[in-house]
């Protein structure tokens, strides 16, 4: 007696091994399931070693080691802009990693620039505290938003201040207040008194509309990719050289660029030409959808009433 076809949907050895010449998909291996694994945890190491030195800023902040925890600032951005370019280029972006990064924002971006701005002016005063609660609010506001908004992820252009960007103008002042220039220029100016408004102005600014650049996407096969990629990597370059002198003010001026620019364009009464909270045109980064060839089956293609349509 004759044993009976194959049903459950399988596919025989012979078509296994035609599988590859027909076009059929085979069930990725150990190596290939272990590989993607890796490249799914790939940007969640980068977010956590955000929060890793967000934490570390924290604690030399308390420590009175304010340069430093300007510094740790400063890398915890840098880890910041990584883990999403990361994510995209392994396409690995997900739900859970942009509540992750969010949450990890709040701390390095939020509660560790409060933390310095108290400890090294408002430690005096009895209600200096509050202000560094309204900085807080403002970037916890600004993430929650940005997650509604554009999903974790920036599409054209960034919907308000960043607070990667009110995190370093506000830590690393205090290194721009240990150079010469500051000492003799600008030294005798009311220091508590700008830094407080400073604070008010950037959480004004994560919460607005006003659309802030995001860092430049460059292409090294054109020419104007090239030019670009020279220029971040000269400003790059100055910045490890003299930090102390870069820092501070290269985030004083992208955060006033934005402003003046957005009240210029109001002035003028021009509105975007594009809406910045979507995607570029064929930007799109989304995962191909994996196919299931199982119903191909000669035993499931017998059984079928009709033809199916995939959603």
């Amino acid at each position: 007696m004759t044993p009976p076809p194959r049903s459950n949907g399988h596919l025989g050895n012979e078509a296994r091994r035609d599988g590859p010449r027909l076009g059929l998909s085979q069930a990725p291996g150990p190596a290939r399931r272990t590989l993607r694994r890796g490249v799914v945890i790939l940007p969640s190491a980068f977010t956590l070693g955000n929060l890793f030195f967000g934490l570390y800023a924290l604690v030399a902040a308390i420590r009175g080691d304010f340069a430093l925890a300007a510094w740790f600032v400063v890398v915890a951005a840098t880890l910041d802009m990584l883990d999403g370019r990361v994510a995209r280029f392994t396409r690995t972006g997900s739900a859970f990693g942009a509540q992750l990064d969010s949450l990890t924002d709040a701390v390095s971006f939020g509660v560790a620039p409060a933390v310095v701005m108290i400890q090294l002016h408002f430690s005096e005063s009895d209600w200096g505290w509050v202000i560094g609660f309204v900085y807080l609010a403002a970037v916890i506001g600004r993430l929650a938003r940005f997650t509604v908004e554009q999903g974790g992820e920036a599409k054209r252009q960034y919907h308000g201040l960043p607070s990667p960007t009110a995190a370093i103008v506000l830590c690393t002042h205090y290194p721009f207040t240990q150079t010469a220039f500051f000492q003799e220029q600008l030294g005798t100016l009311p220091w508590p008194e700008i830094v407080a408004i400073t604070m008010v102005l950037l959480s004004v600014l994560m919460l607005s509309h006003v659309p802030y650049a995001m860092v430049p996407r460059f292409d090294l096969r054109t020419g104007r990719g090239r030019a670009t990629a020279g220029l971040v990597a000269a400003g790059a370059l100055l910045a490890l050289a003299v930090p102390r002198h870069v820092f501070y003010p290269a985030a004083v001026a992208y955060t006033s660029w934005g402003l003046l620019r957005s009240v210029f364009m109001g002035l003028l009464e021009r509105l975007p030409e594009r809406d910045p909270l979507m995607d570029d045109p064929g930007d799109s980064l989304d995962e191909p959808r994996e196919v299931d060839y199982g119903d191909l089956s000669p035993g499931r293609r017998k059984t079928s009433r009709g033809p199916s349509h995939d959603p």
